[in-house]
């Protein structure tokens, strides 16, 4: 399973990278490794909100629910989350990413901060 990856470099700027969770086990329903997660939050953005550049809060989880939004890395670099889509945000330091809700819906997703 592909999962957007937005971490921070050395030069304190925030990078995507492309990972894969790989499915496992010998049974009906395969699953990745656990990730011990501290809570669960569903959280609403209203249509056109920008959040200027900011770090992430803590290493957490978020998967779009319903909406669309973009996120800006360093060096102007966006990528697009729409349904379904999963983002590891780990850019806990430096400089952070933008974000902008697309379209005319709000955007519903579900964030798992992450306990380590």
């Amino acid at each position: 399973m592909k999962v957007v990856r937005l971490y921070t470099s050395n030069d304190q700027k925030s990078y995507f990278e492309d990972i894969e969770l790989k499915f496992g086990g010998d049974q009906k329903i395969l699953t990745t490794d656990s990730r011990p997660a501290t809570m669960v939050v569903f959280r609403c953005v209203p249509a056109g909100t920008v959040l200027d550049r900011h770090p992430a809060p803590r290493r957490q989880y978020l998967v779009t629910i319903s909406g669309s939004w973009e996120i800006e890395a360093g060096h102007g670099v966006k990528r697009v989350f729409k349904t379904g889509d999963v983002m590891l945000a780990d850019d806990t330091a430096g400089e952070g990413h933008i974000s902008r809700v697309l379209g005319s819906e709000p955007h519903i997703f579900m964030t798992v901060p992450l306990a380590d």
